[in-house]
């Protein structure tokens, strides 16, 4: 026997039902809770408010961490030529054994991430990577090593939004990546606008259209977390002295290509030890625990002879900026402590130390230029030298300009960071981060 055919009257109440929970059920999968939309905005809204408390964390507690250490080193003073050298080759080693991917900045790894984010979710992008990179980031800070929070705050941030997104079963691409890298910054220095020049200019070489939405989106709700916990504070205090055009323009040539040339230089060194096959530095990565515990004795002998080169550097930078000034010596010692610790392969970026050796060229660059205030003239060097290092011109100007609340310096600081760039493109061609993130995988 056949089956009965179901009616095709449009008026058979049981068919009209039938088609109505069909079309409840529809709409249900395509726009209710469980829909993948909601799901991606769960994924972003949690995942970007979860890395802006991370990101809080970390900062108090590498603050607290960096006092720690000045108050133990002024109790005993030449603890430091035993403790730091011996923590750096622990440091390297734990790192080297437990957590490879969490060596260095934290802004390399997201780079070559960016090429396959499943499986730097197993490796550079793992929950393991990322808590050894916070905790021992942290322990290089309280021990004295010339270290930042800003790298290791965009690995950490861009582990904390794939996991979202993993948790709500939203895959994971390469735009997760770079909004949760974003995010980062504009938590760590409470200026959202950074976070998307960053993303621009150094996560996302091809910048694509579709990542907009998810970059702004993670950006701004977690510099929302930030000013809502942290406050509107201005991260170097403010500065609202300015240049007169014709002194602008000196300054600004002077400081563009000193800070350039030795921004480039200190790429050049980072990226000869990371890769380069000449003999002496082949030697040095060939004994890596070595090499660290060397590394943390310049570290420690700079510290103990200048007693400002530890740690982050932002209290010497910031009353530099506020005209106090420093000892001539500061910006290169500074420039040696921060390659010295970069360069012995434990976690810990150098975001913050080169803002503090940028400030301290300034500081020299103001005997060229008497007549001008001192906070325009250290601010012009301080952009440069950091351009000259990263090589990101635009997000160096947010950083700065909104770091120091100096908006009317923003030409100039533009102007310094755009020679810088084409000067340290001389010294250096390759960008450092880009160059340091062929160590983790990445192809460009």
């Amino acid at each position: 026997m056949s089956e009965p055919v179901a009616s095709a009257d449009p008026h058979d109440p049981r068919a009209n039902r039938r088609r109505r929970i069909d079309r409840i059920r529809v709409l249900g999968r395509r726009h209710g809770p469980t829909a993948p939309v909601w799901r991606k905005r769960a994924a972003i809204l949690s995942g970007a408010v979860t890395l802006g408390l991370a990101a809080l964390l970390f900062a108090r507690l590498a603050d607290i961490a960096n006092r720690l250490f000045l108050e133990g080193h002024q109790r005993w003073p030449l603890a430091a030529l035993i403790i730091t050298p011996m923590a750096f080759g622990a440091l390297v080693w734990l790192t080297r054994r437990y957590a490879p991917d969490a060596r260095g900045s934290g802004i390399p790894q997201i780079i070559a991430a960016r090429f396959d984010p499943d499986e730097a979710m197993r490796s550079l992008a793992s929950a393991r990577t990322a808590a050894a990179k916070f905790a021992l980031t942290l322990v290089g800070l309280l021990v004295g090593a010339s270290v930042g929070r800003e790298g290791p705050t965009v690995q950490v941030s861009a582990t904390i939004m794939a996991y979202a997104h993993r948790v709500f079963r939203v895959p994971v691409k390469a735009s997760v990546m770079v909004a949760g890298g974003a995010a980062g910054v504009a938590a760590a220095f409470n200026t959202p606008l950074a976070g998307v020049t960053f993303a621009i200019e150094e996560l996302a070489a091809a910048y694509e259209q579709r990542m907009t939405l998810l970059v702004m989106t993670a950006v701004l709700i977690s510099g929302m977390v930030s000013l809502g916990i942290a406050g509107d504070y201005v991260y170097f205090g403010a500065m609202g002295d300015t240049l007169p055009i014709g002194r602008a323009i000196a300054t600004t040539l002077v400081a563009g290509v000193s800070g350039g040339l030795t921004g480039g230089l200190f790429s050049r060194l980072m990226l000869a030890f990371a890769g380069s096959r000449r003999r002496p530095f082949a030697a040095l990565r060939a004994h890596p625990v070595l090499f660290a515990l060397g590394a943390g004795l310049i570290v420690a002998a700079i510290g103990c002879a200048t007693e400002t080169t530890w740690g982050t550097g932002y209290l010497p930078a910031r009353l530099i900026i506020a005209g106090q000034g420093a000892r001539w010596w500061f910006g290169p010692a500074k420039f040696a402590a921060t390659l010295a610790t970069a360069v012995s392969g434990m976690p810990g970026g150098i975001f913050a130390p080169s803002l503090a050796t940028g400030a301290g060229l300034g500081d020299l660059l103001r005997a060229l230029f008497p007549a001008a205030a001192a906070g325009p003239v250290v601010l012009l060097g301080m952009i440069g030298y950091f351009t000259g290092v990263v090589r990101a011109p635009l997000t160096a100007v947010v950083i700065i300009s909104e770091a120091t609340a100096s908006h009317g310096l923003l030409l100039p600081l533009l102007a310094t960071a755009l020679v810088a760039d084409a000067t340290s493109s001389l010294v250096c061609r390759e960008r450092l981060y880009h160059g340091l993130s062929r160590g983790f995988g990445a192809t460009h």
